[in-house]
């Protein structure tokens, strides 16, 4: 669940307090007070954070984060958290928000493995599926007539690698 240190690595910290929610960049800043006087005395100004619960369409519950104003515009703007999360850059996001990015990722994918399980749990493989499977290798591999046995399972295991499709190809590969 917890990010890999290359990844945290990437986000610097010039304010602490920045890393521990969504700040969109918003740090301290400084300055003088100048009175009438003209006497200049040293201050600093607090970026505007609120503590709100926003509502997260891929996990389908409120994440509660601190969050400053500037960036509650950008999210709206992005049109929820989900969207925001992943669009903007991790020296933006910083801890929280890469932390928020990997939750959402990982619920996104184990959604996916279970509608892939699911499509599979319906039926057994069939011969009109291993077709399929062969057709695609044959696109894939630009050959002219259907590829042989050899050919298919090294696309069906090289696809699998890369990216599992929404709807998987039977796994032909155990019918071995």
């Amino acid at each position: 669940m917890f990010p890999t240190i290359p990844i945290f690595s990437v986000v610097s910290q010039p304010f602490k307090r920045s890393q521990l929610g969504l700040f969109q960049g918003k740090t301290k800043q400084y300055g003088n007070n100048v009175p009438f006087s003209k006497h200049k005395t040293r201050r600093t100004w607090l970026p505007n954070v609120q503590r709100k619960r926003l509502p997260s369409e891929a996990l389908g519950e409120d994440v509660r984060v601190k969050v400053t104003t500037r960036a509650l515009r950008t999210i709206k703007k992005y049109g929820g958290i989900d969207n925001y999360v992943e669009k903007s850059s991790a020296k933006i996001l910083g801890h929280e928000g890469l932390r928020i990015r990997l939750q959402i990722r990982e619920h996104l994918a184990q959604q996916k493995s279970k509608k892939a399980a699911e499509i599979m749990a319906d039926r057994p493989p069939t011969l009109a599926d291993a077709r399929q499977a062969r057709e695609q290798a044959m696109k894939a591999l630009g050959l002219d007539s259907l590829p042989n046995t050899r050919q298919t399972i090294a696309f069906l295991r090289q696809q699998k690698k890369n990216d599992p499709p929404l709807r998987p190809i039977p796994d032909i590969l155990t019918l071995q």
